[in-house]
């Protein structure tokens, strides 16, 4: 994949995250993500790429834009064909309320490289490049934290767990509790939450729990790039998202997924941060007319990894619809 496509996919995140921000703590997740979703479709316009989204907003008759399946960019004769992951806002509840951790957020690998997941749960475990290859979704909590505090040279006590705060989770953080293990537990935005355990100095060493299946796959993008591991098991939630999986490619729903199961070759991945959060601070504006905007950028084929610091004079910009 060129090189540059990173730089250019990096002005889609930044449009998506300028436009929702106006919407941070205003109550209303709909029209924070609507925001999201508007812009980073249109900034997709201007780009020389055959773009197909893998992972997006639903399905066509759900989503009227950035759906599975819809083509993006401007396809020509030579533009290269690739698979796009995306969330325009992960974490909508965050930025609705002004919490911490939402993001704007794009995968890319050349065609073919993403498994195309359902828009189901999934079983999930991601951490950094030390305890690479020492976890397991089949082992127990209390196995895979001793797993990695050997690998990180840790005490299990000085082990710090990513959970989303759901009742579906008591059982596990009752049993990473049992461990003495330390926990974090979030209210969304489960990919910064998988990222962060292979990122600098987070404090975050574990992420457990279920969340969403799209969601596991741009994870896993970024996890190739940062040198992590992931793995990943789909849970449904009735027998249609059998029929779904099966239809979307998915031979065996039982799966364990491994990282190159759910994205593989050459991988970006590209976030700009909506809300501060650990990964990434959000979107600021400024009284000289001017918002800051703080991205990441990474390849897998390289393990370059880049953030970007941004100044956007808003009157140069497309105008973007401030809630009254």
């Amino acid at each position: 994949m060129d090189r540059n496509l990173a730089l250019e996919f990096v002005r889609v995140t930044e449009a998506a995250a300028l436009a929702c921000s106006r919407w941070m703590g205003r109550g209303d997740e709909k029209k924070a993500d609507a925001a999201a979703v508007d812009a980073m479709r249109k900034a997709f316009d201007v780009l020389r790429m055959d773009g197909t989204v893998v992972i997006g907003e639903g399905e066509r008759d759900e989503a009227p834009m950035l759906y599975i399946g819809e083509k993006v960019g401007q396809a020509g004769a030579d533009a290269p064909k690739l698979d796009i992951a995306l969330d325009p806002l992960e974490g909508t509840t965050i930025c609705a309320h002004g919490g911490v951790g939402a993001i704007a957020v794009i995968a890319v690998a050349e065609k073919g490289n993403f498994l195309h997941a359902p828009d189901t749960y999934m079983d999930k475990i991601a951490c950094g490049p030390r305890a690479k290859g020492q976890i397991d979704l089949d082992k127990t909590p209390a196995e895979n934290i001793r797993a990695v505090a050997k690998a990180l040279d840790k005490d299990v006590e000085d082990v710090t767990v990513v959970i989303l705060n759901r009742p579906r989770h008591e059982k596990l953080i009752a049993e990473v509790r049992a461990t003495g293990a330390r926990i974090n537990l979030i209210g969304d935005g489960d990919v910064s939450a998988a990222v962060a355990t292979a990122w600098g100095d987070s404090g975050i060493d574990l992420l457990l729990g279920v969340g969403g299946a799209p969601e596991g796959v741009i994870s896993a993008a970024a996890m190739q790039c940062l040198g992590g591991d992931f793995q990943g098991r789909l849970k449904y939630r009735n027998d249609e998202e059998i029929e779904r999986a099966k239809k979307m490619g998915i031979k065996d729903p039982l799966k364990k997924f491994t990282i190159d199961d759910l994205a593989t070759g050459s991988v970006m991945f590209i976030a700009t941060g909506v809300t501060d959060g650990a990964l990434l601070k959000g979107v600021r504006f400024g009284s000289d007319g001017k918002a800051k905007t703080n991205s990441v950028v990474m390849r897998s084929q390289t393990g370059t990894i880049r953030t970007i610091e941004a100044y956007h004079d808003l009157d140069h910009k497309p105008p973007v619809a401030v809630p009254r």
